[in-house]
């Protein structure tokens, strides 16, 4: 492992640099982009080290507080300076010491700290000349993933049923769709739609459904044993109701005999435990930055494997690969290719399959002429 810098002492970061981006909102999955038009802002990170390696990571969610974010990942970055970055736990804590208590368990300060962790590791992994996934413990090389964000609620029923099937066409054996209609919508036209995307990619396809939170419970029950009754077959319904109701998330996975998966909403680790304890998901989903990076990752994966539960990610596939493809109840990852062009190479989609990065770190490096283009 390359811990040591030139002079024979612990290596140290030497630098952090934050650059705000705003990426096309677009759809290359199957070409079924809702607003083509649009931005995604996202803050890049680079973490340089007086040993000469450099990890990077991303944050996003910023919204209109995006330059506010960047911001806070400089201030948080200014501290971890002449800190050892193979001290992942120990920087986390340094962090938390000094900003954490204040800033509140979510939000702004939470992105950016995830930022940070997912850099760290980056620079761990490249210094022991391991991509990340085998210095986890790699438990396979290639994982399943599924297609997110081309069969979005906002398109019309011809248009999801076509994309669908172009999903199919091009190799994918797991997709995502959305309920809760926008507009004057009914529990007939929401069964309407997933029998007709099930009829478009056929009966061993994996079709999961995202709700986004929009339901009651009671909505949740009565439309999911709706869909369960035409024969729809989902894999997993997603985030059915308000992501912090635990009670009514339970209410809803007893009641149901599709799986219910959860968890991207919420922040930190704790949240993780109520949720399992009250037995709320059938499927926790991760979500890297909210959850406070690599770190607090995959002490969510543990705490699901105590409880028997698989995990899924949510977003940013060119890192979850590894995460998802390192512990032992990784189920599948979510390819939502908001990122790829950020990177020079990115893992693609192989029958249905990503095949595990071989190079040290994540296994990426961001595109400058990208940055340069995209440019807030």
């Amino acid at each position: 492992m390359r811990s040591l810098n030139c002079d024979g002492d612990a290596m140290k970061i030497s630098r952090t640099q934050t650059l705000t981006v705003e990426l096309p909102a677009d759809e290359p999955l199957a070409g079924a982009a809702e607003n083509p038009q649009g931005k995604r802002p996202i803050v890049t990170l680079k973490v340089s080290t007086d040993a000469g390696i450099e990890g990077l990571g991303v944050a996003y969610f910023g919204g209109a507080l995006t330059r506010t974010l960047a911001h806070a990942i400089d201030e948080l970055g200014a501290l971890v300076v002449g800190e050892d970055p193979l001290l992942v736990e120990a920087v986390q804590a340094k962090l938390k010491a000094a900003a954490g208590g204040s800033a509140g368990p979510g939000g702004i300060y939470h992105l950016a700290l995830s930022a940070i962790d997912i850099a760290l590791w980056d620079i761990r992994a490249k210094a022991a000349g391991l991509p990340l996934w085998k210095l986890l413990g790699g438990a396979r090389d290639r994982v399943p993933t599924y297609a997110s964000g081309a069969l979005m609620r906002g398109l019309s029923l011809d248009r999801v049923v076509r994309a669908a099937a172009t999903l199919k066409e091009r190799g994918w054996r797991e997709m995502k769709t959305q309920l809760a209609l926008p507009g004057e919508t009914t529990p007939a036209k929401e069964v309407e739609r997933m029998v007709k995307i099930r009829e478009a990619i056929g009966p061993d396809i994996k079709l999961m459904c995202d709700i986004n939170q929009r339901w009651r419970p009671e909505q949740a029950i009565d439309i999911g044993r709706r869909v369960e009754d035409a024969g729809v077959g989902l894999f997993w319904l997603e985030d059915v109701t308000t992501a912090d109701d635990f009670p009514g998330l339970a209410r809803i996975a007893d009641a149901l005999r599709t799986p219910v998966a959860g968890g991207e909403y919420v922040w930190g680790i704790v949240p993780f435990r109520h949720m399992m304890e009250q037995c709320s998901v059938d499927i926790p989903m991760i979500d890297l930055v909210r959850v406070g990076g690599i770190t607090q990752w995959l002490k969510v994966a543990g705490m699901a494997e105590a409880f028997n539960l698989p995990v899924v990610s949510h977003l940013i596939p060119e890192v979850h690969v590894h995460l998802i493809g390192a512990v032992p109840n990784g189920l599948t990852v979510e390819y939502m290719p908001w990122f790829n062009v950020l990177f020079k190479e990115v893992p693609t989609q192989q029958n249905g399959e990503l095949v595990m990065p071989t190079a040290p770190g994540l296994g990426l490096e961001f595109d400058d002429k990208t940055l340069a283009r995209y440019k807030a």
